[in-house]
């Protein structure tokens, strides 16, 4: 996230440029703005998550399970390789998506002694009622950038 109320002035960045002698005026105040616009999306899409039992995380979970075109399971370190989060961090996610029965411990087909992970029933029914909503807040935001 990012936490700027105020973005800096043109002055402020160019002032920061010189003392530094590094960087581009122009780029860096794009760049600050596209964060702030960007923090600003993620704020919405956390509030509607949320309004539906979910976090971020959560939904991008059943999301690259969801999108795998043959396949309704996909093993935790599947997932992690398709996240950009740690270990840790989706083991203590994927606990609590089980607990909550968002997702289903699966054997694996190709290892006996691994498990993969797949949508309950009640999450896949979720997932396709929250969907429109959240591609209709990216849509409204992207259009409210032009």
């Amino acid at each position: 996230m990012f936490f700027l109320e105020e973005l800096p002035t043109h002055r402020m960045i160019e002032r920061y440029v010189e003392e530094t002698g590094s960087g581009n005026t122009e780029r860096i105040g794009d760049a600050l703005a596209m964060l702030r616009k960007a923090s600003m999306l993620v704020r919405k899409l956390d509030a509607y998550f949320q309004k539906h039992g979910l976090s971020q995380l959560r939904f991008l979970v059943l999301i690259v399970i969801d999108r795998e075109p043959d396949r309704h399971s996909l093993r935790q370190s599947e997932i992690l390789e398709r996240l950009d989060v740690s270990k840790p961090v989706l083991h203590r996610t994927v606990a609590a998506m089980i607990a909550a029965g968002h997702l289903e411990r699966v054997d694996d087909p190709h290892d006996a002694r691994a498990h993969q992970l797949s949508i309950a029933t009640d999450a896949r029914n979720l997932l396709q009622e929250i969907l429109p909503g959240y591609f209709e807040l990216i849509t409204q935001f992207m259009e409210n950038q032009t």
